[in-house]
């Protein structure tokens, strides 16, 4: 029997389960359970189902008992910026709404009354972005001051599903960053900015680092799933795990991890606070061994994605994309406009940009993906541009990680527009950054320089 590694990598859309082992120095993947996800109104707000997903973590674990595969430990990534608070009996307090909701609108300029935009910059090295944790936050001090009088804990959203696997409440890294409240210089809370902002300080537990061991399961969940394991800290952040199965190695490596969002930049040992950083929208989320990613974010494939769900065709992302490589539009939108960040209809909410910025509105399927594609790659380009800028730093190589490196036509045209070599691949990538903590953590790799190593060696790498 192998050694066996279990990621739990869950996305906006969907989640998985990816077991690992290690098999003459590769890393080899299995998927043994898939489920699906998406925000759902709820009292006329937009919110994640947690106990949905957690009971989807549990039957996934399952299918590693009756695979006879035991795990040595299981780790759980999400996306950024959501959390739970709870009670003093560890019970949920309100909704769990989700980072597209509205409920942020107003909430800036209430933060703003504290600090200023650039001091909050300044201070953490997060990018003001209207879902951002802090505005959260502000939200629900204004509208349900209870649920922060009442909370004992606020955990991000892997931090939850850490805790109902092992009982033990822990707050990662490079999940924590996302939030906008962590001292870019400490890497802990900005203990006087909460107080500053009137978010009560006794919720907040000190940050750990990915590759924190978290305890066992729990008794009740060794008992539904059939077995125990540890519970291990990831990179908890999806992109902090994407990033870190970019199959290259030191600092001159630019990086798209491409999936729902777009995350595109390198890897630093220092943040870059400065206002010229914040004016060009950059941010710095934690990454592994206290490592900085320096990125921008994107839209990313969102948009064709909400596009494919309004479709009556039942097309693939494949067929799709062959449709837009045969159009011929020019039209390009601002792909992080927030006309796109939720729109009731994606299709109508392209052709009314592209209406009222005087291009041409595009009517067709292959018309659609073609201004879509273009757009993002166009907007890689202007990214890698200000990245250049920022640090002084010529790159030869953008490397794709993630589902976005299957698109091919994508890839291409991020090789057009940005005048580089594209790297795309591997395709699992947030999966495989996870498992690497946790083999790191295990003591089956010397650093990440060797992880780099093995994922190289272990997945197939496309180039344009």
């Amino acid at each position: 029997m192998g050694k066996y590694y279990l990621a739990v990598d869950i996305g906006a859309s969907s989640g998985r389960h990816i077991l690992a082992e290690l098999k003459d120095g590769k890393m080899e993947l299995e998927e043994v359970y898939r489920f699906q996800n998406g925000m759902q109104e709820k009292n006329g707000a937009l919110c994640w189902d947690h106990e949905y997903l957690f009971r989807e973590i549990k039957n996934g674990m399952k299918k590693c008992k009756e695979l006879h595969k035991i795990p040595e430990s299981v780790s759980v990534d999400t996306w950024g910026v959501d959390f739970v608070l709870l009670d003093a009996d560890d019970r949920v307090l309100g909704d769990t709404v989700g980072y597209r909701d509205s409920r942020t609108q107003g909430m800036t300029e209430k933060v703003e009354t504290c600090i200023s935009q650039e001091e909050l910059y300044k201070r953490t090295g997060i990018h003001w972005q209207l879902y951002n944790t802090i505005y959260q936050l502000e939200a629900v001090k204004n509208t349900h001051p209870e649920y922060l009088e009442q909370a004992e804990s606020i955990l991000m959203t892997p931090d939850y599903f850490h805790f109902l696997l092992s009982g033990q409440k822990y707050m990662e890294y490079t999940i924590a960053s996302t939030s906008q409240l962590l001292s870019a210089a400490t890497g802990d809370w900005d203990w006087d900015l909460l107080e500053l902002l009137g978010f009560p300080k006794k919720i907040f537990r000190s940050v750990s680092m990915p590759g924190t061991v978290a305890g066992c399961l729990r008794k009740e969940v060794q008992d539904e799933v059939g077995f125990n394991c540890k519970v291990v800290l990831p990179a908890s952040h999806d992109t902090g795990s994407a990033v870190l199965a970019v199959p290259a190695k030191g600092e001159d490596v630019v990086y798209i991890s491409s999936g729902t969002w777009s995350l595109m930049g390198v890897e630093r040992k220092e943040p870059d606070c400065s206002l010229e950083s914040m004016e060009a929208d950059f941010t710095n989320e934690g990454g592994y061994d206290h490592r900085y990613r320096y990125l921008r974010n994107i839209m990313g494939l969102w948009m064709i994605q909400s596009v494919k769900k309004e479709l009556t065709e039942d097309l693939t992302f494949g067929e799709i994309c062959e449709m837009a490589a045969q159009e011929s539009i020019e039209s390009i939108v601002d792909c992080n406009d927030e006309s796109f960040m939720a729109p009731k209809s994606m299709i109508k909410a392209v052709q009314q940009f592209c209406r009222k910025t005087g291009q041409q509105v595009p009517e067709t399927t292959g018309e659609m993906a073609a201004v879509i594609y273009n757009s993002l790659a166009r907007c890689y380009a202007d990214t890698l541009e200000h990245l250049e800028t920022n640090t002084g730093r010529h790159y030869d190589t953008v490397y794709v990680v993630g589902g976005g490196s299957r698109a091919g036509y994508l890839n291409e045209l991020t090789a057009k527009y940005t005048g580089r070599r594209v790297s795309a691949g591997p395709t699992e990538a947030t999966a495989i950054g996870n498992l690497a903590v946790q083999m790191l953590s295990d003591g089956m790799f010397a650093d990440v320089d060797a992880v780099r190593d093995c994922i190289r060696r272990s997945f197939e790498i496309e180039e344009y």
